[in-house]
């Protein structure tokens, strides 16, 4: 599923009704998930954290930039914090399966929208800039608020979208696309702030002071400090005492997990604090963080332990869990610390017992069906193929093989997942069919209106068992691999992978006929 992520900041932290008002107009659209709400008095700014699939996503911040125009008034606004207008920014982050291209691409689309429908002056920066200056929020924001009146007659400050007019009340929007930052902390044996900070200098991206054999700061022929950059990049990093804990920590800001990811700046550390006579006892996550960051660290160890990672994913992120120490200081529950399962939606076919999901199917109701079916059988498919693949990695006899069956596993896991996600699609796709049907018919714009739904519900009904049919084609291919080189002792699950597989596909080659 695709998610992404808002964080608006809204020049307004002290009063409670307009937050409160903001909040609503959130929650308000079907499908987002607001997150947090962090209000700061002294900057009076609030930041709002919410998630969802993108088009919901984009219709809340919209409604939140709207709710935010109609309530605050930036001639009044006193802060320490910058800002340049009543919603100062508002970033997208790829959670799940979205490209930052298409986080760019759904930032444009806001504030097209903004500029257009609430002629408020909309700037482009990070990913989503236009200009190559204007990457800079800085730039983008310099002089703020105050700055506005001129800037607005001046060509270089024309908005992406909007009118290049000052809009006294709701100021200025600057909108974007960046990468997810996971605030990071790593716990260390020791109550000495400065040697968690000597290691926050190694690791951290703008490193520290470069010293000559006295101890004094180098400069160059300018007179200016030289620096040693750290180990790693997109890293923000500092030395701290937590007296709550007793202890210190290295807080860390990863910027982009993907080029760095949580799990090799804590192993560095420990190498680095083993290297100093610091042990450290385990890590901490703030808030919470994408899905994909933990399955690559659950990978990262079962593999540097000769362990298959072709299990399912929930095993796959405990191994990080564990291997990470993130319960050191308090339990760790991935349900509501990993994005994906936090918004997850408790009520979904999958989520049901095999009993309820039989009772279900076995009423009049004409959803579940077979669509959803087809797609269980895929999936368990997948699940049988990756069962066998994991009987055979390890196995004496077997050893010429281990590692291809080591990758069918994965491939297993990951054709089940992809099914799994079909079933619910199905289901869906055939009350939004209803749904469509169901509208109104009396007028021409509204057989019109009617008349796109349906054939948009049309498509999407046709799609979804097409692509549960590309899934069975995978399934079925992989169950011939698993059978050529898996365990012989688990070849008749391979033939059952296989029937399964076989099953799913003319399954959901009858929905997709039957949709035509």
């Amino acid at each position: 599923m695709k998610i992404i992520e808002c964080v608006p900041n809204f020049s307004e932290g002290r009063d409670r009704k307009i937050l409160d008002a903001i909040a609503a107009s959130i929650k308000a659209v079907k499908g987002v998930t607001l997150l947090d709400v962090d209000p700061g008095a002294d900057t009076n700014r609030t930041v709002f954290t919410f998630v969802g699939e993108p088009d919901p996503v984009i219709e809340a911040a919209f409604q939140a930039i709207k709710k935010a125009a109609e309530l605050i008034d930036m001639s009044k606004h006193k802060g320490a914090h910058p800002r340049m207008g009543a919603t100062d920014v508002c970033p997208f982050v790829p959670v799940s399966e979205v490209t930052m291209e298409e986080c760019v691409e759904y930032a444009h689309r806001l504030g097209k929208r903004v500029g257009e429908e609430l002629e408020i002056p909309v700037y482009f920066y990070e990913y989503a800039a236009t200009k190559p200056e204007w990457k800079n929020l800085a730039e983008v924001r310099k002089g703020e608020y105050e700055a506005l009146p001129e800037k607005m007659k001046d060509p270089y400050w024309k908005p992406d979208f909007g009118p290049q007019k000052f809009n006294a009340k709701a100021g200025a929007t600057a909108i974007s696309a960046r990468e997810f930052l996971i605030a990071y902390n790593i716990n260390l044996n020791t109550r000495d702030k400065k040697k968690a900070h000597d290691l926050a200098l190694d690791i951290r991206e703008k490193g520290r002071f470069l010293r000559d054999k006295k101890g004094k700061i180098v400069r160059d022929e300018n007179g200016n400090k030289v620096r040693k950059p750290g180990i790693f990049k997109f890293c923000k990093a500092v030395g701290w005492y937590i007296e709550e804990y007793n202890r210190a920590q290295i807080s860390i800001n990863l910027t982009n997990y993907k080029v760095t990811p949580p799990h090799l700046v804590l192993e560095k550390v420990r190498e680095l604090a083993r290297e100093k006579g610091i042990q450290v006892t385990g890590s901490e996550l703030v808030g919470l963080i994408p899905k994909e960051a933990l399955v690559m660290a659950g990978k990262y160890y079962l593999k540097r332990m000769g362990e298959s990672a072709g299990i399912p994913e929930k095993m796959i992120i405990e191994t990080a869990v564990q291997s990470m120490g993130l319960d050191d200081l308090a339990p760790f529950d991935i349900n509501e610390k990993v994005i994906e399962y936090a918004i997850a939606q408790k009520d979904n076919l999958i989520n049901k017992t095999i009993l309820d999901f039989s009772d279900e199917l076995s009423t009049d109701s004409p959803a579940p069906g077979g669509g959803s079916v087809a797609a269980l059988c895929a999936s368990l498919s997948g699940a049988l193929s990756a069962m066998v693949s994991n009987l055979t990695v390890g196995k004496k006899g077997y050893e010429k093989v281990w590692e291809k069956a080591a990758e069918l596993a994965e491939t297993g896991q990951k054709v089940k997942e992809e099914a799994l996600a079909a079933i619910d699609k199905d289901t869906q796709a055939f009350y939004e069919m209803m749904d469509a049907l169901r509208l109104p018919k009396k007028t021409e714009e509204e057989k019109k209106i009617r008349e796109k739904a349906v054939e948009e519900a049309t498509e999407k009904a046709i799609l979804i068992p097409l692509e549960t049919l590309e899934i069975a084609e995978k399934a079925v291919q992989l169950a011939a691999e698993v059978a050529e080189i898996g365990n012989e002792n688990a070849l008749s699950d391979a033939g059952v992978a296989a029937i399964t597989a076989n099953s799913a596909a003319k399954a959901a080659y009858l929905n997709v006929k039957i949709n035509m």
